[in-house]
């Protein structure tokens, strides 16, 4: 295999909402530049990226999708994502090693839902971006709305490099103004003819030609001292500003294609291979905060943003060389774990193709197969050096449902399986939870767990069933009650009596002491499942010794993680030890964790009691036509507007929600909009149920203690 320095290499990944293109324009493009003899195509089943038989059955992409093209000398690494936002998780992986994003955008459907939230994520990591604006020769195809969505979300730094002369069916001509020329194509696709633009076009071409110097001179004295000198820009100037606004984010480029049709892909090639950053243009940062150059005469660095199993081979561990030249056969050490890895064998990808390759320089990316113990987000570097790269932040879960088997005995099988797909998609989140008693999974959405079941069946042979998860709701207090109670057992030889005085109260942060008792001494908790008790022992005349503090403190944890009231953990409690009995004899750790078990549930009960329950922040990004329904739906959900905010062109809501509504809020929430809407979730606090609500929760709570 051909190796390629540092500055012959371009590493972009493809964006998109689902349905704009990826997929074949990624194969156009290896097309274009030799890498494959035929195109396939999604109907056909046959595209280099979606090799997966689940993608094939589904006909959109699940994972990402790793391919390279030699574009005139220059490695052009191709990462092609997922349009879905349930698999997020990819889009997020793909844009920390990639240099430069290609957004590809519908001319039918203009700026989705999809490309705003994949926009965050490229300001999130300061990645370049040009736009794509694809299936220009759809009859439906609208260059101007396109281009005028794309202007009002992203802002005028998004710049026409080109438009299409006549977009639509018979799509066959596109005005570059750029190169100042018109690509004319054949009916089929591939190589156009130059040809000079038209009287007709000529105005609107140097004028958009002119806007277009402006920009780059705008951010560059040198540059803007030039242009005001000449009133224009030499080709090489012109370059040269054009690939620093793009790295510093101050202009985004926007292009022209029919990738089924097989028309300007050639030229985006061009401009990624002549004008898209490098990886030695973007140092990448370090855990510790310092950058680290893109330099293949440093240190060996390698940082794994993807992790796949696949069948008969294992698991394939995807990398990007950060620093350094990597040699098959290097040891490095994991410096998460500090175990040592020997990459004996490595290969550059073309989706499910796989090459060896004896050496990759920095700034490439390449797989390895079976490491020891290394997954996604690890990094590998030479022993002793603290070169580890900041890991990738994933989204939080959108979506949970608890999860079990059909048959018991592949409870342990469906566990390894999830395990694996966590390890794969880290935004899979997986549970075993003690609390609700229940295996909760958590995901970005219903179509992220549909997928989810469809590989532990088929993959794994282990059919499962997804339920409404429980709620991990919460018990408190109100008001102040005292309770005592005597522990005594007496049935030969020694015995057990404790007896405990205490007050149960409401805790708050920065309370002041309790009123008519001496405090000796005060421990403040911090309770594993949220909030705290605060304990104050308060004896005088030493009716209980200290030391049995610790068996009393231990008595009312224990209850507290099964509340009197529904079994919930119990959070936020002042407990107050003024008084009691001792005895000599029979007094011991049981004898006071009993009692004080007794008198906590006792106090607990005259405190006025309430149930809490978990309230989530909810952020909706929707089309305006379906704001009214998606309102509707949250206040059938007893949701709490907090306001609403225009974000491009669409609308973003803010609600508070509670947990208990929102159970497969995605699935209504896709179905209320066709798929335009989306939404993101973030634990916010506790708040108190409804009274009805609290009744209904106690009842069942009791009958379940009848039948059980």
């Amino acid at each position: 295999m051909k190796v390629y320095d540092t500055k012959s290499i371009r590493n972009i990944t493809l964006l998109g909402h689902s349905s704009s293109g990826k997929t074949t324009f990624a194969e156009t493009m290896l097309f274009e530049a030799g890498a494959i003899s035929r195109r396939g195509t999604v109907q056909d089943q046959n595209t280099v990226s979606d090799h997966y038989q689940i993608e094939k059955d589904r006909g959109n992409s699940i994972f990402s999708s790793l391919m390279h093209a030699d574009w005139r000398g220059t490695k052009i690494n191709i990462i092609d994502t997922p349009g879905y936002d349930d698999f997020v998780g990819d889009v997020v992986s793909a844009l920390k090693v990639a240099d430069t994003g290609v957004i590809i955008l519908n001319s039918q459907q203009g700026v989705e839902v999809g490309t705003e939230l994949i926009w965050d994520y490229t300001e999130k990591f300061k990645t370049p971006v040009i736009f794509v604006v694809n299936q220009l020769d759809h009859e439906k195809a609208n260059y101007e709305q396109t281009l005028e969505q794309a202007k009002a979300r992203f802002g005028n730094k998004v710049v026409p490099m080109q438009y299409p002369l006549n977009a639509g069916n018979g799509f066959d001509t596109i005005v570059d103004v750029l190169k100042m020329t018109i690509y004319k194509f054949p009916e089929d696709g591939g190589k156009p003819e130059k040809i000079p633009i038209p009287d007709a076009e000529k105005a609107k071409a140097e004028e958009m030609h002119q806007q277009l110097i402006e920009a780059v001179a705008e951010y560059d004295e040198d540059l803007m001292e030039a242009f005001f000198e000449k009133g224009s820009l030499t080709e090489e100037e012109l370059t040269k500003g054009m690939k620093l606004s793009m790295l510093n984010q101050q202009i985004f480029p926007l292009f022209c294609v029919s990738a089924e049709k097989n028309m300007g892909s050639g030229r985006v090639m061009g401009f990624l291979n002549d004008i898209a950053p490098a990886p030695i243009d973007r140092p990448v940062s370090l855990a510790n905060g310092e950058e680290l150059p893109c330099d293949s005469g440093a240190d060996t660095v390698l940082f794994f943003y993807k992790t796949l199993s696949e069948p008969r081979l294992g698991e394939v561990s995807y990398f990007k060389v950060h620093s350094g030249s990597l040699k098959a056969g290097d040891e490095l050490y994991n410096n998460r774990n500090s175990v040592s890895e020997r990459l004996s064998q490595i290969n550059v990808i073309n989706g499910k193709q796989r090459d060896k390759a004896d050496v990759l320089n920095a700034g490439d990316i390449g797989a390895i197969v079976k490491l020891k113990d290394t997954k996604s987000n690890d990094t590998l570097a030479p022993k002793g050096k603290d070169l580890t790269v900041e890991p990738i932040d994933y989204p939080t879960a959108r979506i949970r449902t608890a999860v079990s088997v059909a048959d018991k005995k592949d409870l342990e099988k469906m566990m390894d399986g999830l395990k694996q797909i966590n390890k794969e998609d880290p935004t899979v989140i997986v549970e075993q939870s003690q609390e609700l008693r229940q295996i909760i999974l958590s995901a970005q959405g219903e179509l992220h767990l549909n997928i989810i079941k469809y590989r532990l069946e088929k993959l794994y042979g282990i059919e499962i069933e997804f339920e409404k998860p429980r709620i991990p709701y919460r018990e408190t207090i109100t008001k102040m009650a005292n309770s005592s109670y005597r522990h005594k057992k007496q049935s030969g030889g020694s015995g057990q009596f404790g007896e405990v005085h205490m007050r149960v109260e409401p805790y708050t942060e920065g309370m002041p002491n309790p009123d008519g008792l001496t405090v000796r001494s005060t421990q403040e908790i911090e309770l594993k499942w949220g909030g705290k008790l605060a304990f104050y022992w308060c004896i005088v005349g030493g009716s209980i010794d200290a030391k049995y503090q610790n068996a009393i403190i231990k008595g009312i944890t224990n209850t507290m993680e099964n509340g009197p009231m529904t079994g919930s953990y119990v959070r936020d409690v002042r407990v107050c030890v003024y008084d009691g009995k001792m005895h000599q004899v029979d007094s011991n750790d049981m004898a006071f964790q009993l009692a004080s078990t007794q008198c906590f549930k006792q106090a607990f009960k005259e405190c006025g009691p309430i149930i809490l329950e978990p309230i989530y922040d909810v952020e909706v990004l929707t089309p305006d036509e379906v704001m009214g329904d998606i309102m509707g739906d949250l206040q059938t959900r007893n949701a709490m507007i907090m306001g609403m905010d225009a974000e491009g062109h669409y609308q973003k809501i803010k609600a508070k929600v509670p947990l208990r509504d929102l159970y497969k809020y995605s699935s209504t929430l896709r179905a209320l909009s066709q798929g335009r809407a989306k939404h993101s979730r973030a634990f916010a606090d506790y708040q108190s149920v409804p009274r009805d609500v609290q009744e209904q929760l106690v009842a069942a709570y009791n009958n379940e203690a009848v039948e059980a």
